[in-house]
């Protein structure tokens, strides 16, 4: 058995124009063409995929289940096509990309949409580390990219690019004794803080700690599952707070020292001596645009 992509092209162009001779126009093909394309597929196959009693060929049930078989492997043959022309042109066969939770998910759905649209062989991994964590894993080379939170002091190894900041809110729950009043500043000293945990270096986690006594916990949305439950207080970005279920049982409460948040600079990070191909190019200039509709700009 010998089954070509001309038979199976004549075969569905056939069956999407409802006539052979609609679909040779289709095609710009002889309508003879498109008869013996399918003709010498059905022997093939040894199968009648078209009726042919009436005035125009109607698919048979046969016909019509292998109709769909026909559209996998002539959109496979597409995508063949399509990954070898990608990787002719030096665009990346596959890219990990780490991201901070701090960056807004409701973000990360418009870009990747673009990036599918405009690279759609490129295999892609994203991670979600926190922290500093993600500029570890793109120094080790375990990431191509990152975005995560920009380090007063960043590896020597690491580019980076500031895309703006992100607002931290202090929040607590309804009764925590923070929420009953105006707090001042040593008042936060006195009760547990719960900070969000990575797995570097330990000296690297605390520049936003103020408390004496600190739980670190690797999730924002398990710190805010602890916060509802009186353990402690923290920082939570507005877009975590927004999107969790327990939002209402979280307050935000009046503060004497400043306007309620810290703003924490997000960049992206990419290792100096890893040369990025089109794709992660092109990605970090549209991580970059898209800074003044999602979260605070420089």
């Amino acid at each position: 058995m010998s089954i070509s992509f001309d038979q199976l092209q004549a075969f569905v162009e056939a069956a999407a124009a409802g006539s052979f001779s609609a679909a040779a126009r289709r095609t710009g093909k002889a309508q003879s063409a498109i008869s013996t394309h399918v003709s010498n597929l059905e022997d093939d196959l040894g199968i009648l995929l078209f009726n042919r009693e009436g005035r125009v060929p109607v698919l048979t049930p046969a016909g019509q289940r292998l109709l769909e078989e026909a559209r996998v492997v002539l959109d496979r043959r597409e995508h063949l096509v399509g990954l070898a022309r990608s990787l002719e042109e030096g665009v990346e066969n596959r890219l990990v990309v780490a991201i901070d939770e701090l960056y807004p998910e409701n973000a990360l759905g418009p870009i990747f949409q673009d990036f599918a649209a405009r690279f759609p062989h490129v295999e892609l991994e994203l991670l979600l580390p926190l922290m500093e964590d993600v500029g570890h894993m793109v120094q080790a080379g375990t990431a191509d990219l990152g975005v995560m939170w920009q380090q007063t002091t960043p590896p020597v190894d690491l580019a980076f690019r500031t895309i703006g900041r992100v607002p931290l809110r202090l929040v607590c729950g309804r009764n925590h004794p923070l929420a009953e009043q105006p707090v001042a500043w040593e008042e936060l000293k006195r009760y547990r803080q719960i900070l969000v945990a990575s797995r570097g270096k330990k000296q690297d986690r605390e520049s936003l700690r103020i408390a004496a006594e600190v739980w670190w916990v690797e999730s924002n949305w398990l710190i805010l599952e602890m916060v509802k439950h009186g353990v402690g207080w923290a920082f939570i970005s507005d877009h975590v707070l927004a999107s969790s279920p327990v939002a209402s049982y979280i307050v935000v409460p009046d503060l004497q020292f400043d306007a309620g948040h810290h703003q924490v600079p997000l960049s992206i990070v990419w290792h100096k001596k890893k040369v990025h191909g089109p794709a992660a190019l092109w990605l970090r200039e549209r991580i970059y645009q898209e800074k003044s509709v999602f979260i605070v700009a420089d």
